[in-house]
C-alpha cells in the first residue's frame, strides 16, 4: 500500500524547492548570468525538486511491487505502464533526470542559458508529475 503521507511530504518538498526557483528566476537573462548566488540557488533547488520526484517514483514502485528498475529513467517508464504518467510526461521526467545528472556530475559544463530557460518554462512539468501521481495514488 502506498504511504500517502510520505507522498504528500515529498510533494511538499518539491513544491517548496520550485517556489524558491520561481522566486530566484524573476530577473532578466543578463542579470541571471552575472549572479552566481542566484545561479547556484536555482540549480540546487531544481536538483532537489527532481530528486524528490525520483524518490516518489521509487516509493510507488517499491510499495506497489512493480519490479526493479534498471535505471532511474526506467522508473518513469514503469509508472507510465501502470497508468500514472502519460508518455509525454514520462519523457519530460526522463529529461528532468538527465538535467539533474548534469547538475550532479558535470557542473562545469552546464549551459546557464539553458538553466534560465528550464527555470522559466520547465518547472511546471514537475508540478504536472506530482498532480498525476497524487491523483492516481489518492485513496478511494
Amino acid at each position: 500500500m502506498i504511504d500517502t503521507s510520505l507522498l504528500l511530504a515529498k510533494a511538499s518538498r518539491v513544491r517548496g524547492h520550485l517556489e524558491r526557483v520561481r522566486e530566484k528566476r524573476s530577473v532578466r537573462l543578463d542579470e541571471f548570468l552575472a549572479d552566481l548566488d542566484r545561479q547556484e540557488s536555482i540549480l540546487f533547488n531544481l536538483q532537489m525538486a527532481i530528486q524528490n520526484c525520483i524518490d516518489v517514483a521509487g516509493h510507488i514502485i517499491s510499495d506497489q511491487e512493480l519490479g526493479v528498475a534498471g535505471s532511474t529513467n526506467e522508473m518513469f517508464y514503469m509508472l507510465q505502464k501502470e497508468g500514472y504518467l502519460t508518455p509525454k510526461l514520462t519523457e519530460k521526467m526522463v529529461a528532468a533526470v538527465g538535467f539533474r545528472n548534469l547538475i550532479v556530475h558535470e557542473y562545469g559544463n552546464i549551459d546557464l542559458g539553458k538553466v534560465y530557460e528550464i527555470a522559466h518554462h520547465d518547472v511546471e512539468d514537475l508540478e504536472q508529475y506530482l498532480k498525476a501521481i497524487l491523483k492516481k495514488s489518492a485513496p478511494g
